[in-house]
C-alpha cells in the first residue's frame, strides 16, 4: 500500500487524488510521502532504544503458560523464563502480556456447576426459549437474600493520613454477637415489586411455609396477575422438603418444581433487585438493626415497576446466554 501512494504520487497525482483512490486518510497520505522524501524509502526504519529481553520463544512460551493456567502469576512466569535463561522483571511480563490482551483481573465469582447442574441448565433454557413473553410476566419471582448492616462499607478504600487509623471517620463500626444483618424474603413479576418479608430467627421448612402463605397470595393480588400465574422458587433444601413441596399443590398453585436448575441465581432476574436494594440501602446509613428492616422495607416498596418490567422483557436473553455457554456460567 505504501508503494502504492508513492507510485501514484510520482505518477502527478495530488494528495486528494491518491486518498480516494485508495481509501486512506489525506494525512496518512501525507505521512508516507514526507518519509520517503526524506529517507528515499517507506519501510520501517530501525528504531532506538534497548532491545527487549523477551525474545519471540519467550513470548510465545509466556502466552502458552497463562492460557493453560489462567491462575498462574507473574513471579512464576518470571521463574518459567529463567530456567531458559531469560531474565526480566516481573512487571515486564505483565506489560508483554497486556500487549498480547492478557489482562489480570480478578476472577469473578459464580456458583460451583456439576456435570448435573449444567445438564439441567441447558434443558431448561432450550425448554422454555420459546415461551411466549405473557408466561414470563405472570411469573412470580421469590429468593431470600442476607442485608448486612455494614457490609458494602467493607469492601471500600479510605483516603487518610498517616497516625489517623483510628479516628472515627477511618474505621468500620462491628456488631458484638453478630446482630449485624437480616435475612429477607422477596418477590416480584413483571408488573412491579410483591410484598418483603423479614425472617425473625432461623430458616427452615415451617418458616418458609409461613412466609409464603401470608406474602403469596397477597401479591398474586396486587400484581394483578393472571390466574395462570407461577410460583418461581429455588431448589434450596428449605423449598423442596416433602412438606413444602405438597404446600403448592394444597393451594392449588403452579410450581416450576424439580425442573428448575440448583446453582442457577443468573436465571432468576429477582438478584438485579437484590443488588438494587442493597445499594440504596447502605446510601441511607442505617446503624441499627430495626433501622436496617424498615430501610429494606422502605426501598423494596419503592422499586420502580418500569425496572421489573425491562428485567422480564430481556429474560429471553438469559436463556440464550444459558445456551451459547452450554450450561455453563453466564455473565447475569
Amino acid at each position: 500500500m505504501r508503494t502504492e501512494v508513492i507510485e501514484i504520487y510520482q505518477s502527478g497525482k495530488g494528495y486528494k487524488a491518491i486518498s480516494k483512490a485508495l481509501g486512506l486518510q489525506r494525512t496518512t497520505v501525507r505521512a508516507i510521502i514526507h518519509k520517503w522524501q526524506k529517507h528515499g524509502t517507506v519501510v520501517n526504519l530501525p528504531r532506538s532504544g534497548r532491545p527487549t529481553k523477551i525474545t519471540p520463544r519467550a513470548q510465545r512460551r509466556l502466552i502458552r503458560e497463562v492460557t493453560k493456567d489462567p491462575r498462574t502469576t507473574s513471579k512464576e512466569l518470571q521463574a518459567s523464563l529463567a530456567s531458559i535463561k531469560v531474565s526480566v522483571h516481573d512487571s515486564t511480563i505483565r506489560k508483554r502480556l497486556g500487549k498480547n490482551g492478557l489482562h489480570g483481573r480478578f476472577p469473578r465469582r459464580k456458583p460451583l456447576l456439576s456435570k448435573k447442574n449444567i445438564r439441567a441448565r441447558l434443558n431448561f433454557a432450550k425448554k422454555h426459549l420459546n415461551d411466549c413473553q405473557d408466561f414470563w410476566e405472570n411469573t412470580l419471582w421469590t429468593d431470600e437474600t442476607k442485608v448486612e448492616l455494614f457490609g458494602r462499607q467493607m469492601s471500600r478504600y479510605i483516603w487518610r493520613k498517616r497516625n489517623t487509623a483510628f479516628q472515627k471517620k477511618n474505621i468500620i463500626p462491628t456488631v458484638k454477637y453478630g446482630g449485624g444483618s437480616v435475612m429477607v424474603w422477596g418477590c416480584f413479576a413483571a408488573s412491579g415489586p410483591g410484598r418483603l418479608a423479614v425472617i425473625d430467627g432461623t430458616m427452615n421448612s415451617t418458616v418458609y411455609q409461613k412466609i409464603l402463605k401470608e406474602n403469596v397470595r397477597l401479591s398474586v393480588c396486587q400484581l394483578k396477575l393472571k390466574q395462570s400465574w407461577v410460583l418461581q422458587q429455588d431448589n434450596d433444601p428449605k423449598h423442596t422438603s416433602k412438606s413444602t413441596s405438597e404446600w403448592p399443590k394444597k393451594n392449588k398453585m403452579k410450581t416450576f418444581g424439580v425442573e428448575w436448575p440448583s446453582q442457577s441465581p443468573d436465571l432468576n432476574p429477582i438478584e438485579m433487585l437484590w443488588h438494587d436494594l442493597k445499594k440504596a440501602v447502605h446510601a441511607r446509613k442505617p446503624s441499627n438493626k430495626a433501622e436496617l428492616q424498615q430501610f429494606c422495607k422502605d426501598v423494596w416498596a419503592k422499586i420502580p415497576p418500569e425496572r421489573c418490567k425491562r428485567l422480564i422483557a430481556s429474560y429471553r436473553k438469559r436463556l440464550i446466554a444459558v445456551i451459547a455457554a452450554k450450561g455453563g456460567p453466564t455473565s447475569y
